[in-house]
């Protein structure tokens, strides 16, 4: 939760800087964004391949369960492509890409503001924490009314990190490798899915 209020307080801050022009416009216009995000990927892959762990964890894993990442995910785009019906100047690859996010909000905002503009990517941002958010604060109601995995599957690919700790004591403990996978899956999902739907 700390988290989610540290990002969106970044957020504001950056739309206030913008407003009343903080930084110099050759920075803004530059490729600094491609960076960041080229730093923010090595990040992403060294924290998966320095965690001997997670494989462990998933030789553990029941077979069953190994279907819960493509379900979120499909369920997620079929909806985000609902969605769409009711912004008709969004086409349905618009939205899914947004969709495509899972709650993986610095990644794929960057990845769309890159693609589609800071108006979609600013879409992205807020969309994804606030399924970050809906999770944290409503996985007890989530496991009460639908069941032990709809708070992983709400968390998309938040689900090994910061959504993790309230899954466990809400799902219990033996939901944490099904976590830990889930996250891992659809977080590796995220920038393969939302290039993919920001190329229409």
């Amino acid at each position: 939760m700390k988290g989610s209020v540290i990002i969106v307080g970044f957020f504001i801050l950056g739309v206030l800087a913008g407003l009343f022009h903080v930084l110099p416009m050759e920075i803004i216009k530059s490729d600094v964004s491609f960076y960041v995000l080229c730093a923010l990927m090595f990040c992403v892959g060294f924290s998966a391949g320095n965690n001997p762990q997670t494989i462990r964890n998933f030789r553990s894993l029941n077979p069953r369960l190994v279907f819960l990442p493509l379900m979120t995910v499909s369920g997620t785009l079929a909806a985000s492509a609902l969605v769409s019906v009711l912004f008709p100047d969004r086409s349905a690859a618009d939205c899914m890409a947004v969709g495509a996010g899972f709650g993986y909000y610095s990644l794929s905002s960057i990845f769309i503001t890159e693609y589609k503009g800071a108006e979609l990517g600013t879409v992205a941002l807020l969309s994804n924490v606030m399924r970050e958010m809906i999770t944290l604060l409503c996985a007890p109601l989530l496991v009460r009314w639908f069941g032990n995995l709809a708070p992983i599957s709400s968390g998309g690919a938040t689900t090994m990190d910061t959504t993790l700790p309230v899954i466990s004591r809400c799902s219990g403990q033996e939901f944490v490798v099904v976590s830990i996978f889930h996250g891992f899956v659809v977080d590796f999902s995220v920038p393969f899915l939302v290039t993919f739907f920001c190329s229409f």
